[in-house]
């Protein structure tokens, strides 16, 4: 029991106990590895009124001190990380390796955060540039926009909070954090390191935990003026319905596609797609999920995908080598093999994977896999990938766009022409070029378009979502 990590529960910089707490069981090992206070509506509601009175008083803090705050934890942070590291792997069974690199990405987005901040000014106008103007002093600036509600997901449970809490905080926002259940103690400690920071600002960040009561309760209320949020659609959908009139930025995943021509190196374009179908056991919203592969080269391709994805170590997310551990929970596998299932059925095959064992779903790769499989329709959130055999760039580009979401898509090709047309042709908010879909550095904008999302994430981008604009006229 000594080895039990608590997530703690602040109002503001005041930690507050619970006697009712629910217990986290790693996904591998069916320990408990961490308790959680149970919070309710009347915990949302302190939270969001201490962050009301926080804003007010402390809105006019100095820009130098926000961007010591965030340095101060980003350096925190990095001097941790081998603890913030084995924390995630502890709650989500995400394989230490990736662990570790989070954690860093965490340390980097802060201190990205930091660095935008620099650079977040207005601009002057010439209100005189039309006969009916007349010349004046007009510029505008950019101001905290007050209380920010942040709803963060397991899958990246550190530097997800980290996008959306840094720059909040950043910008001069009040901040309540709703972590994922599945991960509630990284959250914590990253908000200690806020909270206990020498350059914190009192009682800006509050932490609080649980699901659709307490995130109901934050985002149908008055006091905040954003509502930040991670996580699938249908929670997407409610929020928007509930908000009222809000800031909303949401990030709802996708169905991540990617194309390979005929004139592609072959061997590395398989290479990127297994890791890129297969990290972090496909839990990302930016998980390569459906192939489209000229049929020039569809079987050469398919055969070294699936060698490249048997080479995989797949088990214990504690051994420095393992590429891929667990999905989330049980009922994550039952999905999961409802679709192999399901494709099957309807005339797909496996190429590999499609098996649970030890526990662990395995890397599967489909083949033969058409339109009209659930398979390829919808977010499968799991370590699947479909290969579609087609006749030509037209048939892939307009297969990959005719899908509800539009995250990220990618293309493998050398021909130069072929992927400026992708550029422009691809419905999506992110494209990659010979690489794979899931590639994403933390200093680009993030998001999608369709039912993938509204807003942008990545300091630049999110310090615009959680500010305001304040026209000035001096006369």
């Amino acid at each position: 029991m000594d080895n039990i990590k608590e997530a703690k529960l602040f109002f503001g910089s005041c930690q507050e106990f619970r006697k009712n707490k629910f217990e986290r069981i790693n996904p591998y090992t069916n320990k408990v590895v961490s308790t959680v206070p149970i919070c309710d509506s009347s915990d949302a509601k302190k939270a969001l009124q201490v962050a009301k009175e926080a804003f007010v008083k402390n809105k006019h803090t100095p820009l130098h001190q926000r961007i010591l705050w965030l340095e101060d934890v980003a350096n925190k942070l990095e001097e941790k990380k081998e603890e913030f590291a084995m924390m995630i792997t502890d709650e989500v069974a995400k394989p230490i390796h990736f662990s570790r690199i989070e954690a860093s990405r965490c340390s980097e987005t802060i201190k990205l955060t930091a660095l935008a901040l620099a650079n977040m000014h207005g601009e002057t106008i010439p209100t005189d540039i039309m006969p009916s103007g007349r010349e004046t002093l007009s510029y505008f600036k950019r101001v905290p926009c007050g209380v920010v509600v942040c709803i963060t997901p397991f899958n990246f449970p550190l530097n997800l909070i980290a996008h959306k809490v840094a720059p909040a905080l950043g910008a001069g926002n009040a901040v309540v954090l709703k972590p994922t259940p599945e991960a509630s103690t990284c959250a914590s400690m990253l908000a200690e390191l806020f909270i206990n920071s020498p350059f914190a600002v009192p009682d800006m960040l509050s932490v609080v935990y649980g699901d659709a009561d307490v995130g109901s309760t934050l985002v149908s209320s008055e006091i905040p003026r954003v509502i930040s949020f991670t996580g699938s659609v249908g929670v997407g959908n409610i929020i928007t319905k509930n908000a009222g009139i809000k800031k909303i930025s949401l990030e709802l995943g996708g169905n991540a596609a990617t194309y390979i021509d005929k004139e592609a190196d072959v061997k590395f374009a398989a290479l990127r797609c297994s890791y890129g179908a297969f990290y972090n056991s496909g839990q990302v919203c930016i998980s390569l999920q459906r192939i489209y592969v000229h049929e020039d080269v569809y079987e050469e391709f398919a055969n070294e995908i699936a060698l490249q994805t048997k080479k995989f170590k797949v088990g214990n997310p504690y051994d420095d080598d393992t590429f891929m551990g667990p999905l989330i929970n049980d009922d994550a596998k039952a999905r999961a093999k409802n679709w192999i299932d399901s494709a099957i059925s309807q005339g797909a095959k496996v190429l590999t994977g499609g098996e649970i064992q030890d526990g662990i779903f395995l890397p599967t790769v489909m083949a033969d896999v058409t339109d009209d499989m659930n398979i390829i329709c919808e977010e499968v959130f799991a370590p699947i990938v479909s290969l579609v055999k087609v006749p030509d760039y037209e048939t892939a580009i307009s297969k990959m766009n005719n899908s509800p979401y539009g995250l990220q898509f990618s293309i493998f090709t050398n021909n130069l022409r072929l992927a400026q047309r992708f550029i422009d042709d691809s419905e999506s908010g992110g494209v990659v070029i010979n690489e794979i879909p899931t590639l994403r550095f933390d200093v680009q904008p993030y998001g999608g378009v369709k039912l993938s999302g509204i807003g942008r994430e990545g300091p630049k981008y999110a310090l615009e979502e959680f500010s305001e604009i304040k026209s000035i006229s001096i006369y």
